[in-house]
């Protein structure tokens, strides 16, 4: 298991000095802090439980970034994720929580640059041609245009909060290729093209991360056997009472997926 302790060690010696001289660990204080950045993968759309402070970025405390931070509490969390951020939105609006003095970051972003709700919308509603055409064309721009543009947004991050570890966490393929899917059926094939859309953006995000030297954790192994319209799905259908909702993680996703991945590799 790799341990994020590395990169907090000047916060966590004056933990360990705390527990030394004699404090309480249920009165020790936060020593490390901890930013979210992200879109709304990463704010939690899906997973209900929503801050209503948060409005329309719809940041959901059964979020990713909330579940660490509740097994780790020497961290404060500070989440600015919001649902519908682009890079340009990332870089504009969130990256004003980041400091010399944060330890630690987690972000998830590119889906919108490759106008994930256009594609989805396309595939449920067109033809298998228009939803290969839709996902062929953002997948290119996700393994080319979308490298240069992340790798930018993480060396950004890194400039304004050098010390810190900074973990890209990605999006999972979001489709079972079995089971039924409701309402709207989706076919053998429009499952595999949405699915390739993720492999187009997972590599694309892999690529960035190496350049800009931050850490890619790829969670499409993490959700095999969980996608939508499978027996098991940690990630919603077409969820006609919550249309924002549609092929995000749900509840379990974030936790079984997500926050389980983020706990068991990094603590």
């Amino acid at each position: 298991m790799r341990r994020i302790t590395a990169a907090v060690a000047a916060g966590l010696m004056t933990f360990a000095g705390l527990v030394a001289a004699g404090a309480p660990a249920q009165a020790a204080t936060p020593t490390a802090e901890y930013v979210a950045l992200g879109d709304s993968y990463a704010s939690g759309v899906g997973a209900g439980s929503y801050d209503p402070a948060s409005g329309d970025c719809k940041r959901s405390t059964k979020n990713y970034p909330h579940l660490w931070a509740a097994a780790n509490p020497e961290y404060t969390l500070k989440d600015v994720t919001c649902s519908g951020a682009t890079i340009a939105d990332v870089r504009a609006e969130q990256l004003s929580a980041l400091s010399a003095s944060t330890n630690l970051v987690t972000l998830t972003v590119g889906g919108n640059d490759t106008q994930f709700s256009t594609v989805v919308r396309t595939c449920l509603t067109d033809t298998e041609s228009a939803c290969a055409l839709a996902t062929g064309w953002m997948s290119a721009v996700a393994r080319n245009q979308l490298v240069g543009e992340l790798s930018g947004l993480y060396k950004d991050i890194k400039a304004r909060s050098p010390k810190a570890l900074i973990l890209v966490f990605g999006y999972p393929q979001t489709l079972s290729t079995t089971g039924v899917c409701s309402p709207i059926e989706l076919s053998a094939k429009k499952r595999a093209d949405m699915n390739g859309l993720a492999d187009a953006l997972a590599e694309g995000t892999a690529k960035a991360a190496v350049d800009a030297g931050v850490h890619f954790v790829d969670m499409r192994k993490q959700f095999t056997g969980h996608g939508a319209c499978g027996t098991d799905p940690w990630v919603h259908g077409v969820n006609t009472s919550d249309t924002t909702a549609t092929f995000h993680p749900n509840a379990a996703g974030h936790e079984k997926g997500y926050a389980a991945k983020f706990i068991s590799t990094w603590g």
